[in-house]
């Protein structure tokens, strides 16, 4: 079993969704053979919380590493660790290891470093390297795999190629940079970081319509250089004679903004550019690909995974899992759904949102009691907010998400 994360992924950027520009050719490919979910929503806008609701299948109010620190009673500050913020979860290597798996995480460190307890069951956990690129992690994970190709292995493949702190090797090629650009911006991380800050601090910066289409340029570049990783991946999977005995699940932990709000980065906010996120599950045992448009959570890929793979009811994980198996839907089924997300991203932000199956979305900032209502059937871009115009329908999604919130 492989799990990819192409870490800072927004859906709505990848060639198969659509996209104008083919960015993602060889995970398009993965579409022709697999099950293709077009309305997954990330559990939060940030890799660390994100993540560790893929290892455990709760949402991060409930396995509480919702931050890189964590304060203590005393004041003081100490490193946010799964293992002593909630001890009693189990994980997904876990349960893979309980089964006769080897289990091997091969990352990029940073937001998913072990000191947050990813390491949790894994035999092996490469995270030395902070902000690492696929062009690092996918070699240590073949050569890892190729030790053990007639073992059971569950693999976490994980790079940070599309992260605003990663710059590619020998820099940018500016493949997608068609005018001549002449503002102040290079798209270095330490101008990525500058501007985070300054939009963390300030709610918003100011960029000019060229400065955003540079910018934009420069991603799109990043996500098809991963793409191109991620095939050389795959070649060497293949001549390992192992893809037609895995089970692939392709994700990201989030989107990115792009001015989208008057911000870039991630984590500040929990609008569709922050939480929609590619999904495409393959399996052996596929008989034919097709794309499921129910909207469906990240929460449930680990009871999914589980569920493929016969492990869902025997695992004592099954107890703790907040999520849904997507099986049904793989099997045909219709399900309508309301999920929900998450963001306490550095003690700066307090935000929860309930996406429902009809198509409206609600924002909740829990500290300055402000309401974000849209309406996604007619403001997919969520500009308008309706919370003072449609009164019953935000009633409504409040009285839901206190339920999820409680």
């Amino acid at each position: 079993m492989v799990f990819v994360s192409f870490d800072t992924l927004r859906e709505d950027h990848t060639s198969y969704s659509g996209y104008v520009r083919n960015t993602t050719p060889n995970i398009d490919k993965f579409t022709k053979s697999g099950f293709v979910f077009t309305n997954t929503i990330s559990v939060s806008s940030w890799t660390l919380p994100s993540s560790m609701s893929w290892f455990t299948g709760v949402y991060p109010s409930k396995h509480k590493v919702t931050n890189k620190y964590t304060v203590l009673p005393s004041g003081e500050e100490e490193i946010t660790n799964l293992s002593h913020v909630s001890p009693n979860l189990k994980t997904l290597a876990e349960v893979f290891k309980e089964n006769g798996y080897l289990t091997g995480g091969f990352t990029g460190g940073a937001g998913v470093h072990r000191q947050f307890g990813f390491d949790k069951g894994f035999d092996v956990y490469i995270d030395d390297k902070d902000f690492a690129g696929f062009e690092y992690t996918y070699p240590k994970a073949i050569e890892w795999i190729k030790q053990n190709k007639d073992k059971k292995l569950f693999v976490f493949l994980h790079g940070y190629n599309i992260h605003g702190q990663y710059e590619p090797p020998g820099g940018y090629d500016k493949r997608f940079v068609d005018f001549e650009y002449k503002g102040k911006l290079t798209g270095s991380k330490d101008e990525q970081k500058d501007l985070r800050e300054e939009g963390l601090s300030r709610g918003q910066i100011y960029l000019t319509k060229d400065d955003v289409r540079f910018l934009t340029d420069l991603y799109d570049e990043k996500i098809q250089r991963a793409d191109e990783l991620f095939s050389k991946f795959i070649r060497e999977y293949k001549q390992l004679g192992l893809i037609g005995k895995t089970v692939f699940v392709l994700t990201s932990d989030h989107g990115e903004e792009l001015y989208d709000h008057g911000q870039i980065d991630h984590g500040h906010n929990l609008y569709d550019e922050l939480i929609k996120v590619p999904l495409i599950i393959t399996s052996p045992y596929s008989i034919r690909a097709r794309k499921i448009d129910s909207q469906v959570s990240s929460i449930d890929i680990p009871p999914t995974i589980l569920d493929l793979l016969g492990l869902l009811n025997s695992s004592k994980m099954s107890q703790q899992l907040q999520g849904k198996s997507l099986i049904s839907l793989i099997k045909g089924e219709k399900v309508l759904r309301d999920v929900f997300s998450e963001t306490d991203y550095r003690y700066a932000v307090f935000l929860r949102s309930i996406r429902t199956s009809d198509r409206w979305k609600l924002i909740k900032n829990l500290e300055q009691k402000l309401d974000y209502l849209f309406n996604l059937n007619t403001d997919k871009d969520e500009k308008n907010n309706q919370s003072t115009k449609e009164n019953i329908k935000l009633n409504d999604l409040n009285n839901i998400i206190t339920k999820y919130l409680d």
